[in-house]
């Protein structure tokens, strides 16, 4: 009995050790599955965070790729424009020189540049010719700066004037396109930038007078002759010739006038630009002179103040 005894309690001794070392077993599973369960997740989450990473890359190579070919177009639009840019430098010469000789055969369509280079650089200098004589005639600008007012007149009227003209001509039936207008009225502004650069520097309104009638005349004649030459009718001709010629030598005028100081100018020129203002003196006529001889006292007198306010100065 004692054996047997001896027998059950070491049995149930040896399952108590078997039964503590299942649960450890099953502690360690537990874990187990608990480490790999927050290993999950935190794969997961780093898939998440993989996965937005990729999408934030494609989305900006997509960006990178629609500015690439955004640039590509710009120059794919720019190499479209390099047809009318390129031209010679003796083309433009002979063009600058052709502008101002007027032809004689009308009778059939005269050939027009189809090139805007000669025309931007004709504008251009016009800018820097009219800066130019705003600086030298303290022109004040009360809205803007010198150099924007400059470029909105020329390219204004270059512009305007072409479309305009572009769209009388549509209705008088010419055979002329846009870009031809553009280069006819650029290239017939080398006259204007001849006689403002003369009159800008040399202050004679006489000069300018003549060269607006000899130059601005010539360019303007020029003009008009390619316009008949390309138009049929006597009235459609009349009407867009005449509008282009007084739309081109009244801009000349304008150029001229507007950013000098006329009255200024014209009171220099009779009084002087340190003589104050004249000013009404009382003088005393005696009376016992005649009636006859009172005009020829008077401007005796006249004279005599005029030369003395003359030697003073």
């Amino acid at each position: 009995m004692g054996r047997v005894r001896r027998k059950h309690s070491g049995s149930s001794f040896e399952d108590m050790g078997e039964l503590h070392q299942r649960l450890r077993e099953e502690e360690v599973d537990a874990d187990a599955a608990a480490v790999e369960e927050d290993d999950g997740e935190f794969l997961g989450m780093k898939g998440f965070k993989g996965q937005l990473s990729r999408q934030v890359a494609d989305q900006m190579w997509q960006a990178g790729k629609r500015q690439a070919s955004r640039a590509f177009s710009l120059y794919a639009n720019i190499d479209i424009l390099r047809p009318y840019f390129d031209v010679e430098p003796a083309q433009v010469r002979s063009r600058l020189l052709e502008s101002m000789i007027p032809i004689k055969m009308v009778n059939f369509p005269q050939k027009i540049a189809g090139e805007l280079y000669g025309p931007l650089m004709l504008v251009f200098t016009l800018v820097a010719i009219l800066l130019h004589g705003m600086k030298t005639s303290d022109t004040i600008i009360r809205e803007g700066t010198l150099m924007g007012t400059a470029i909105g007149t020329c390219f204004g009227y270059w512009l305007g004037v072409s479309s305009f003209i572009y769209f009388l001509a549509y209705l008088c039936n010419a055979q002329i396109t846009m870009l031809q207008m553009l280069a006819l009225l650029g290239y017939g502004l080398f006259g204007h930038c001849i006689v403002l650069f003369i009159t800008y520097n040399i202050h004679l309104h006489a000069l300018f007078y003549l060269f607006w009638l000899l130059v601005g005349g010539l360019s303007t004649l020029r003009m008009v002759a390619v316009l008949v030459s390309r138009t049929v009718g006597p009235t459609q001709r009349l009407l867009l010739c005449g509008t282009l010629a007084a739309l081109h030598m009244l801009f000349l005028l304008y150029l001229h006038f507007a950013y000098h100081k006329v009255v200024e100018g014209i009171l220099d020129t009779l009084e002087g630009p340190n003589i104050p203002p004249m000013q009404r003196v009382p003088r005393d006529v005696p009376a016992g002179i005649p009636a006859a001889r009172l005009p020829t006292t008077v401007l005796n007198a006249t004279a005599k103040a005029v030369a003395v306010t003359l030697q003073s100065h």
